[in-house]
């Protein structure tokens, strides 16, 4: 059976990958849905500097202190950042990377490339939030559906 790593979009947290790790383990897979950094459960442990890299660190941590190899790494969402960015620094600990409804960078692509401009300049704004990080994604959400009714209405 497989070694499962299943990486939550952006905003969640591991726990929304828990009726999936059940199925799967109920098929005899060994499954891990760790939370990023700053998110969920570990909010607590973020900061404003808190980002991709921090993210990717977490994924190779989880694969180097449980001693996983040969694993499929699935990244949701946000999430395909973070699984290339695992698959290019432990590509022999890989057996499969998946993208699920994910970004998925080329070589040197950002978020902010993956995204329409609307969206970026509302991301970046929330990077001076001052309130709670759910605060600020009410604020990107106001902004972005403000910006695509905008755009859709002209």
């Amino acid at each position: 059976m497989a070694t499962i790593v299943i990486v939550h979009g952006g905003w969640g947290g591991g726990w929304e990958w828990t009726p999936v790790a059940r199925k799967l383990r109920e098929r005899g897979h060994e499954v891990f849905t760790p939370t990023l950094t700053g998110l969920g459960e570990r909010a607590h442990l973020g900061d404003s500097g808190t980002g991709l890299s921090d993210h990717i660190d977490d994924v190779l941590a989880v694969l180097k202190w449980e001693d996983h190899n040969d694993v499929v790494l699935c990244g949701h969402s946000y999430s395909g950042m973070v699984v290339s960015g695992v698959a290019d620094r432990a590509a022999e600990r890989i057996r499969l990377l998946v993208h699920l409804d994910s970004f998925a960078p080329k070589d040197g692509q950002a978020l902010m490339d993956l995204v329409p401009s609307e969206f970026a300049e509302a991301l970046l704004a929330t990077a001076e939030c001052p309130f709670p990080r759910t605060c600020c994604l009410r604020k990107v959400y106001f902004l972005t559906t403000n910006a695509t009714r905008t755009s859709t209405a002209s």
